[in-house]
């Protein structure tokens, strides 16, 4: 059976680029195989530095996530943290890396171009990411476009461990490149990013969303005349919500003339408010049960503790790194 492994950060509010990008997609491969889909906590400290604002972020992740259909039968849902071994596995990946790969990572470039402070965490966020994929022994991972480089990271190291070390340690995990959507345009036409401040949220609802939506950018193209539904934001909003049938029937009323912006942006509301219905339903009623999401993420922690240590015995052993207690020990008998 594959092993499939991706992972969110939790920070900030889920919005509509997350969830066409990366979080349906999670969803739908519960069902192709062992998969572990995890809270990158440690990677949002990166960027975060407010540890209320980071449980919050936490917590909300895992309501949306479950509300929008993760099941912690059909697969391993955990936060990072719950797993000590991926620092531990980080750690010993560093030690073979190249300071010259981690000065190729585009993704460092972007982020700092885009202002986040130079840290060491983000020169290294690529080994930490490593040892998520590899500590699973995962033989699938589902990336986008832009992801792939830190998945050849991955691969690198992981052969330059076994190489190292004389044996075949870790899994070389394979791409599966997402066919995603064209990019989810945000309120302003840019990609819908939370550091842009133009995300339409999961779970906006009521007036909140009613504001965003109405907000989306528009040309002046007048009421009467045709309009070019391919080159329109609220329309690239429609075709991710709406059926084949609709989507064709809205497209013609742009080109027909006597349809504005205003009518898209009305029925794209109605489809974003149908198409997250019951999912918002069953998140208010997750916010309530605290004890039942705290169980789940201590679960799927005890389980992903489980499968890393498989790993991390024969690469403690081929290291020579010693370890005189057990994980489960408690505090007070070690």
């Amino acid at each position: 059976m594959k092993t499939i492994l991706s992972g969110i950060q939790p920070s900030g509010k889920l919005h509509l680029g997350n969830y066409f990008g990366a979080i349906r997609q999670h969803i739908k491969m519960q069902e192709e195989g062992d998969a572990f889909y995890f809270i990158a906590n440690y990677h949002s400290l990166t960027s975060l530095n407010n540890g209320e604002e980071l449980y919050r972020n936490t917590m909300d992740v895992t309501l949306d996530y479950l509300a929008l259909g993760m099941d912690p039968e059909r697969c391993t849902f955990f936060a990072q943290s719950d797993v000590p071994q991926v620092v531990e596995l980080s750690w010993i990946l560093g030690t073979l890396t190249p300071v010259s790969l981690m000065e190729k990572s585009v993704a460092y470039k972007d982020k700092v171009a885009q202002g986040l402070a130079a840290n060491i965490g983000l020169f290294t966020y690529p080994v930490l990411q490593a040892a998520d994929i590899l500590i699973y022994g995962s033989n699938l991972v589902p990336v986008g476009a832009d992801q792939k480089q830190n998945l050849e990271i991955s691969r690198d190291l992981a052969s330059r461990f076994n190489h190292t070390y004389n044996g075949e340690y870790l899994t070389i995990p394979e791409p599966y490149i997402v066919d995603s959507v064209a990019t989810v345009p945000g309120i302003d036409g840019r990609k819908m990013s939370k550091s842009y401040g133009n995300a339409i949220n999961i779970f906006d609802e009521g007036k909140g969303l009613k504001k965003k939506v109405m907000a989306i950018e528009t040309d002046s193209t007048e009421l009467e005349a045709p309009k070019d539904p391919d080159s329109c934001n609220v329309y690239a909003l429609i075709k991710l919500f709406a059926d084949k049938e609709t989507s064709d029937e809205i497209a013609e009323k742009y080109r027909t003339g006597g349809y504005g912006y205003g009518h898209a942006k009305k029925e794209l509301l109605a489809l974003i408010k149908d198409y997250f219905d019951e999912a918002r339903e069953k998140r208010k009623e997750l916010e309530q049960k605290p004890d039942y999401i705290h169980d789940i993420l201590r679960e799927g922690g005890r389980k992903a503790r489980e499968r890393a240590e498989r790993i991390m015995e024969p690469v403690r052993e081929a290291t020579g790194i010693v370890r005189h207690f057990s994980m489960e020990q408690p505090l007070s008998s070690r």
